[in-house]
């Protein structure tokens, strides 16, 4: 077997979030990746417990902290009383509400999980996703095709962002998510036909 080539052969995971399963978006989603000359090396779906995300989100206290630090940012912007909309204006309490609506989230429905190999993966996808706040998502991206919601109105409702799929930020946490999500043995390694056209 060919030496694998870190640049052509970069992996990264995809997750189509229960809004975005339960909408019927998953061909849609990963046709668009295809198109972009990457390929499908595992998936499956499944539905993950309270551990497995856990696992998955960032552990730390500032992590918890910084969340509630973008709600109050939201709040501020919108002229949005973080008390009467949700009880405190304590940013690392106002946090945990939002790990907790983010969790319920990703445990209201099946989640596909996706490897995706190809040139410049990360990003890529990243690309084809469009911005993480679908209200701000470019047109043509699946973000901004297929949902418009904002960070003000999930604020208010108590709920996460539903904005349809999940891809890795960057080579590590590619690499984390990847080892969390798939054993070894459920990565696939094939050529598309038309790789050695393309690059």
């Amino acid at each position: 077997m060919a030496q694998r080539n870190p640049i052509k052969q970069e992996q990264t995971l995809v997750l189509l979030k229960p809004d975005g399963v339960k909408r019927g978006l998953i061909g849609e989603v990963l046709s668009r990746i295809e198109r972009r000359g990457l390929k499908i090396i595992a998936i499956k779906m499944v539905q993950v417990g309270r551990e497995h995300l856990e696992n998955h989100f960032p552990k730390s206290e500032e992590w918890v902290e910084r969340l509630g630090q973008k709600t109050m940012k939201t709040y501020t912007e919108y002229g949005i009383d973080p008390i009467a909309a949700q009880g405190t204006a304590d940013t690392k309490e106002l946090g945990k509400m939002v790990k907790e609506s983010l969790f319920k989230y990703m445990q209201s429905g099946p989640i596909v999980a996706v490897v995706v190999e190809g040139m410049h993966a990360i990003d890529m996808v990243r690309k084809v996703a469009g911005n993480t706040l679908p209200v701000f998502a470019e047109m043509g991206t699946v973000r901004g095709d297929f949902s418009v919601d904002s960070p003000a109105i999930a604020n208010v409702e108590g709920r996460a962002i539903h904005n349809i799929m999940h891809a890795s930020e960057n080579k590590e946490e590619a690499t984390n998510e990847i080892n969390l999500w798939f054993k070894k043995e459920e990565l696939h390694d094939y050529k598309r036909a038309e790789e050695d056209i393309m690059f």
